[in-house]
């Protein structure tokens, strides 16, 4: 059982209880939940953090709700939000560090700033370090794991350092699906600024030019089969457009769904399982979520 008062007295950040998640989504959709705490600095989060887990109190971290669908109903455990308190980044010892907080555009051009190549074509993923780290985020064939060399966490009430050859990295996976990222090192080779500027810019007008970034969004909903791409089988299945209640799969790029007006979580997560249905009876191939289900049931994805 959690207790707020004795949280507060070794806690500087701020505790909101029964706070609605949709202020804090990307795609505006999802209940209360009913704790929402926000460390101040990273002193806080690891504190926090150390505190849950000693006491096996049930979490979720959360960056900048990019990548996030929550529920109707909201969240019944302790959502700890990494997005304004985790925000500092500095270079040490020829390394980039970066707190889990840190925007990736941010992240993306400081690097530019300070002559360090690599991340460029992650400039247009709207989330956070944490986010990108835990699902190991990438765009036109780069990933963020790429550039890593240290990844600072909280597991087991502790704060360890772990190398990359160590976290488990895959496609859109790694390995800490049980511990809180607090940071990262990275390992970036020099390059010119205006060269690495025209290659951020030129990445930026293809997301912009193929992505509805006028319409509330989580990104890509499904992760993209191996040897094959998730819109493309969306597409061809002509699902591009459909609709349910105020949430439609984009008629832009097939792997979005955008929130047209108030949508709820209960659309999206019947437009998920129509694509994936569909997919499946037409090219047998299993759509798997790229996006995070929060607070829903287990049953809540179809299975066929």
């Amino acid at each position: 059982m959690i207790s707020i008062d004795e949280i507060k007295n070794f806690f500087q950040g701020s505790i909101l209880v029964n706070e609605p998640m949709s202020k804090y989504t990307s795609m505006r959709v999802g209940g209360p939940a009913d704790l929402l705490i926000t460390p101040a600095n990273k002193e806080d989060a690891v504190n926090l953090i150390t505190y849950l887990q000693k006491n096996i109190i049930d979490y979720i971290v959360m960056g900048n709700g990019t990548n996030l669908l929550v529920s109707d109903t909201g969240v019944r455990s302790v959502v700890v939000n990494f997005s304004s308190g985790l925000n500092q980044i500095k270079i040490e010892n020829n390394l980039v560090k970066a707190e889990a907080g840190i925007i990736l555009a941010r992240f993306v051009d400081f690097c530019i700033r300070h002559s360090r190549s690599g991340v460029e074509k992650l400039a247009g993923i709207p989330g956070t370090i944490g986010g990108a780290i835990l699902m190991n985020a990438g765009a036109y064939g780069s990933q963020i794991s790429d550039f890593i060399y240290e990844i600072e966490i909280v597991k087991d009430g502790q704060l360890q350092k772990i190398k990359k050859e160590d976290a488990n990295f895959g496609y859109r996976t790694s390995g800490f699906a049980n511990s809180a990222i607090i940071g990262a090192s990275f390992d970036l080779p020099e390059g010119k600024i205006d060269e690495l500027m025209r290659t951020k810019t030129d990445y930026l007008q293809r997301r912009n030019q193929s992505q509805p970034l006028n319409f509330p969004n989580s990104g890509s909903i499904f992760k993209n089969p191996e040897g094959n791409y998730a819109a493309k089988l969306i597409e061809e299945a002509g699902l591009k457009g459909t609709r349910l209640g105020a949430a439609q799969i984009s008629e832009k790029h097939g792997n979005f769904i955008v929130n047209l007006c108030d949508c709820s979580a209960n659309d999206i997560i019947q437009l998920i399982n129509i694509v994936r249905k569909t997919v499946y009876s037409k090219n047998k191939i299993k759509l798997i979520p790229e996006i995070k289900l929060v607070g829903f049931n287990n049953e809540v994805l179809d299975e066929f």
